[in-house]
């Protein structure tokens, strides 16, 4: 798994001259056949926010399909959670109680599923001593030692880095690009690992294609660049992406797959590189 998962990433650095006519035309072909239903559904997965009909009726049988706008409810979950700690920053809150209440849109704008799979994910990795052991665990609703160390270490270093910039006057930009950067991540590792169990919202999902997942990225990518540049951007992407790795590799390893709660901690853990090299900028 791991040769394969390497293979893979490599490939998609260097793609060989015969094969780029094909993988142009997937791509072509994958724009052409999203729908904006498809930001529906993804909010409807994603998120609690009662936004989904907004662009029309969520299809969950389009639901691997409609990975490539992970990015997105990125966007419109970072700028609720931007306007409410701005207001209330402008009010006059300070910048310490103003990521809080980021960071407290953000779980109740998502119900709490990423820290979740952090919890589990974190529990199931250190907890067990083999495969069926740790999904065992990972499945468990109760919260162990692990989990909760991974939460409160994810908000310390979460809180630090949105308390800087809301100090320095810088929140939107950041933010809003770190949300979607994040979330180009789960669709990468959908695409390239099997599931590691036959129930569970990813399995419910299904396969992700690569074309899907690259259209994912590539729209991160381009809201990143617009929000922060080109140097903070390629930073930025180069911290998810060995985050991304790293958390494929640790996760062939321990349950030689990835789950739901595997890609919501990839989400967490993504989103924290891209806050700390963009939280240098300011």
């Amino acid at each position: 798994m791991i040769v394969s998962l390497s293979l893979n990433l490599w490939t998609a650095l260097s793609i060989p001259e015969a094969e780029i006519a094909t993988q142009e035309n997937a791509m072509r072909d994958e724009w052409t056949n999203c729908r904006p239903a498809d930001v529906s559904t993804a909010l409807g997965l994603l998120t609690r926010l009662p936004l989904a009909g907004l662009l029309g009726h969520p299809d969950l049988d389009r639901s691997a399909r409609a990975a490539w706008a992970y990015p997105l409810v990125g966007v419109v979950v970072g700028t609720l959670a931007w306007a409410i700690a701005g207001l209330a920053h402008w009010s006059g809150a300070g910048a310490g109680l103003a990521a809080v209440l980021v960071l407290t849109v953000g779980v109740m704008a998502t119900g709490g599923m990423h820290e979740d799979g952090l919890a589990d994910t974190a529990d199931g990795f250190w907890g067990g001593w083999d495969v069926s052991r740790r999904l065992e665990i990972m499945k468990d609703s109760r919260v162990g030692t692990y989990g909760v160390l991974a939460l409160v270490l994810a908000f310390l270093a979460r809180f630090s880095a949105l308390e800087g910039m809301i100090a320095a006057g810088a929140l939107f930009a950041p933010l809003v690009a770190a949300a979607a950067l994040s979330r180009a991540s789960m669709p990468y590792l959908m695409s390239l690992m099997p599931h590691a169990r036959d129930t569970g919202l990813s399995r419910d999902v299904g396969a992700v294609s690569r074309p899907t997942a690259t259209l994912g990225a590539a729209i991160a990518a381009a809201i990143s660049l617009v929000l922060m540049g080109l140097a903070a951007t390629a930073l930025a992407v180069l911290a998810v992406m060995v985050v991304s790795v790293a958390m494929g590799w640790l996760a062939d390893r321990k349950i030689e797959g990835q789950t739901g709660d595997v890609l919501g901690a990839t989400q967490l853990l993504t989103e924290i590189a891209a806050l700390a090299v963009f939280g240098a900028f300011f």
